[in-house]
């Protein structure tokens, strides 16, 4: 991988937004074990437009994700693609930490008392970051946690993997559209700790090769997807771009 574009680190509890454009390689490493990284996704010209985890999974009969998935808005376009996973799955089903989540299981924290080193919870992070893009807490919806393993047996009991993430680990996303990429590193719902993780994440960018529909693996994984790529070509083609 060539020398990247920019590069960023997030630390525990922390927030983030940006709008990224199409063809960009987003690659993620855990600096720590056990990290959790809760990712939101809107289309950056029309914020309306947004990632849909119902189509996602049911497209691609799976309720993970790995190398060869794609992230579907709800207008049937590829958002962004897994072109590369040293893990093998991310969760898309347990959402994010809330304030009363957060309190049960951490313990109280008020930031008039601690200020920066307070413990923060998805659901705060995620509601400041979409109001500073025009956005609001109705626009609050599924996420994918980067980094998590939560498997789901036969009769609905779901577990979480604490040895699933390791210092180290990296998975790669492409942008097939311009992006508003939100995320809140903080813990998965399932993570049974009673100490708040602090695993940092590193998110460094990079520009991507330009996509040959014809012999992308992503593109190719099945046939909902291609569908959904030439839905985003589509798009494009008619915008003049």
């Amino acid at each position: 991988m060539t020398t990247g574009l920019w590069t960023t680190t997030f630390g525990a509890g922390d927030k983030w937004s940006g709008r990224i454009s199409k063809g960009r390689l987003l690659r993620f490493t855990a600096l720590q074990d056990n990290a959790n990284l809760s990712v939101m996704m809107f289309h950056a010209d029309d914020l309306t437009e947004r990632y849909n985890m119902p189509d996602t999974l049911k497209a691609q009969y799976t309720a993970h994700l790995t190398h060869g998935n794609i992230l579907m808005s709800d207008n049937g376009r590829a958002m962004a693609s897994f072109v590369d996973d040293e893990l093998g799955w991310h969760d898309t089903i347990t959402g994010f930490t809330t304030r009363t989540s957060t309190d049960s299981k951490f313990g109280l924290t008020q930031y008039q008392l601690l200020r920066n080193e307070w413990l923060r919870s998805g659901y705060e992070n995620f509601a400041v970051e979409l109001v500073r893009n025009g956005l609001g807490v109705r626009d609050m919806g599924p996420v994918v946690n980067l980094f998590s393993k939560v498997s789901c047996d036969s009769v609905g009991q779901l577990t979480y993997d604490a040895a699933h993430c390791k210092e180290g680990a990296a998975v790669t996303l492409r942008t097939e559209m311009d992006i508003l990429l939100v995320v809140s590193n903080t813990p998965n719902p399932m993570n049974p700790s009673t100490h708040y993780p602090t695993a940092a994440v590193q998110l460094e960018v990079f520009a991507a090769p330009a996509v040959n529909l014809e012999t992308d693996y992503c593109c190719n994984f099945r046939s909902e997807n291609r569908r959904a790529f030439e839905n985003t070509a589509e798009y494009y083609l008619l915008a003049g771009r």
